[in-house]
């Protein structure tokens, strides 16, 4: 269990404590001048001397600065009433703060900060922060305002490209951490690997606290055309056990992991990688001289895991605080002097939720004008459609709207190979519904409303399969459903996400007809597979229209990432959809919408 924040607070007489960051230099240090507050232990004559600190986190806030959702273009909401941005998590920080003294307290984020929302893909492509004179990214400013201490990389740090980070990078007050993010050439870090901070204390000496970043190896695959040749990434493990004897060799008292890497043990791109994807978990385990990891990647709410370690018997405390800056993970940090040193001697961890606080004025008065503009430009009038369109039901059911984004992606890539070695070949496309709220609303269409459907910034790429393949492809994809025997209702509810599979991680593939059948076990499940009409040739050859995360590995369905690769550019899918929108001027799902394939049980349709 973990610390009792009252009598966490209770033990944490006034005294003064001094905080300082190493300013992203790989061992250095700084040390703040001590002043008074409210959380550091003061030791009584003839008692031990104990001393308490919070290290506070935030994982994967993607770009969410404001409690809003620009594809909406209204305030944040969910079924749960959860609220998001960076706004929120600011009035929370300085609460605790406040309750715990601002020289007691450290401040860390564990990766995906600068893609997700239009707001960071603004200041990534349409007024970027590469530019001569460019601006200052928002997410720089507010984690710079709000006095964030270190943050480790994630993943989507590279999807914009190196020099879009590096620029990020030189922009923000503190590192960017990355042990397992090495230069391709000289095997050394490519950037800094972990931050030290003193944290000043009335008596002994002050304690140092090692904060390690850990990034993700999926990097090499999801992010290949970015980072290839120009950096690898080792498993999370094996940079773990060489940093830590390190860290505390250098006189670490506490050593934190910032990790870009759930705690599940499993990983999304099969065996491409000899590494683990979501290896939090592991590093603990198997990594002794540990006291905390900060998890993310997997936007799963854990407000404590312990783990213990192999070697020690330690506990390891683990916390992942939700997606989106819903809520801020507290460690409780406790020591004791003993035998000339500080030993940790309880750890606790907690997560609050940003929706019982108001935004904090400070950060929203900061980025308004950033606001402004994203709002404006996310509002500008591209088309018009014949019809409503909803991904209310796409994940059960073939809807014009995933139509759309195939037929866009389809004829993308006959054109791109027409004249050419492969313009013969039938061109299929893959989709998925990566988010069940977004819509094409009958009338004008906006850069929100076409951006909407695909919030990833995935590239497009053409692969050659045959139709044997592609039926392994969809038999892997139809894993995706719970069993459901034939006769009983059918609950949409629990259909879906079997095994936490996620909706982006299942495909429609378009160009095709076939049968889904959720009454049979996963791998028996694709009928009556038909291409015009006939049933698909084991032999035959087919060009897949498909994203450059899935062609890279993501999700480890089977085949693509072997393909033999006839096409692909650096347009954002999303940005394609824009261009066509424009094009066209009307979006009729007359024009491209069909129902290729439908769930059956035991051959009768579902729906």
């Amino acid at each position: 269990m973990g610390l009792d924040r009252r009598a966490f607070l209770g033990r944490s007489a006034a005294a003064g404590a001094g905080v300082a960051l190493a300013g992203g230099a790989v061992g250095g240090e700084a040390v703040a001048a001590p002043s008074a507050g409210a959380a550091g232990h003061v030791g009584r004559p003839g008692r031990e001397r104990r001393y308490a600190f919070t290290v506070m986190g935030t994982t994967d806030l993607h770009g969410n600065v404001f409690n809003w959702d620009y594809f909406t273009d209204r305030e944040f909401d969910d079924k749960a009433h959860n609220d998001v941005g960076l706004a929120k998590i600011s009035t929370l920080v300085k609460r605790v703060r406040r309750e715990r003294g601002r020289r007691n307290t450290l401040l860390i984020d564990a990766g995906d900060t600068i893609q997700g929302t239009q707001l960071s893909y603004y200041y990534a492509k349409v007024d970027p922060i590469t530019a001569r004179r460019g601006p200052v990214h928002p997410m720089a400013q507010a984690m710079n305002a709000i006095g964030y201490d270190a943050a480790a990389l994630g993943n989507h740090e590279f999807n914009y490209g190196i020099p879009v980070l590096r620029r990020f990078e030189e922009q923000c007050d503190f590192p960017l951490l990355g042990a397992n993010a090495l230069d391709a050439r000289t095997l050394r870090p490519a950037f800094a690997p972990y931050s030290m901070h003193r944290l000043r204390t009335p008596f002994g000496r002050d304690v140092r606290v090692a904060v390690l970043g850990l990034t993700n190896p999926g990097i090499a695959i999801w992010d290949k055309a970015n980072v290839s040749g120009k950096m690898v990434f080792p498993g999370l493990e094996e940079q773990a056990a060489k940093w830590v004897p390190r860290l505390r060799s250098m006189g670490a008292d506490v050593v934190i992991v910032s990790a870009h890497s759930g705690s599940s043990g499993t990983s999304s791109y099969g065996d491409q990688l000899p590494y683990v994807e979501n290896a939090a978990a592991l590093v603990a385990r198997q990594v002794p001289g540990i006291d905390a990891i900060l998890v993310g990647h997997a936007h799963t709410e854990i407000p404590e895991y312990r783990v213990a370690n192999e070697r020690t018997g330690r506990e390891v405390v683990l916390s992942e605080p939700l997606k989106w800056g819903q809520r801020l993970t507290l460690f409780d940090v406790e020591l004791v002097w003993s035998r000339g040193r500080w030993t940790v001697e309880r750890v606790g961890a907690e997560v609050l939720n940003s929706n019982t606080v108001e935004e904090d004025p400070a950060i929203t008065r900061l980025l308004g004008d950033e606001h402004r503009k994203v709002v404006a430009y996310v509002n500008q009038v591209i088309g018009t459609s014949t019809a409503a369109m909803s991904t209310a039901d796409a994940p059960w059911k073939d809807e014009p709207i995933i139509d759309l984004i195939n037929h866009v992606q389809t004829e993308t890539v006959k054109a791109a190979l027409a004249g050419g070695e492969f313009a013969s070949l039938p061109v299929l496309s893959q989709a998925s519904c990566f988010s069940r709220t977004a819509a094409i609303p009958a009338g004008q269409v906006t850069i929100k409303d076409a951006a909407g459907l695909y919030p990833f910034e995935n590239t497009l790429e053409a692969r050659v399969l045959t139709g044997a393949q592609l039926r392994e492809y969809l038999e892997f994809s139809a894993r995706y459903y719970v069993r459901t025997p034939a006769g009983g209702p059918v609950d949409t509810a629990k259909l879906t996400n079997a095994d936490g599979i996620p909706d982006y991680n299942y495909d429609a593939v378009s160009g095709l007809t076939y049968e889904v059948d959720i009454a049979r076990p996963a791998g028996e499940r694709i009928a009556k597979l038909a291409f015009e009409g006939k049933p698909v040739d084991p032999a035959a050859r087919f060009v897949l229209a498909v994203n450059n995360y899935r062609a890279s590995g993501g999700g480890a369905f089977p085949h693509v990432a072997s393909a033999k690769q006839v096409w692909s550019n650096s347009e954002e899918i999303r940005n394609t959809i824009i261009q066509w929108v424009r094009a066209k001027g009307t979006v009729d799902p007359a024009v491209f919408a069909s129902v290729g394939w439908r769930l059956t049980r035991d051959g009768v349709p579902v729906f």
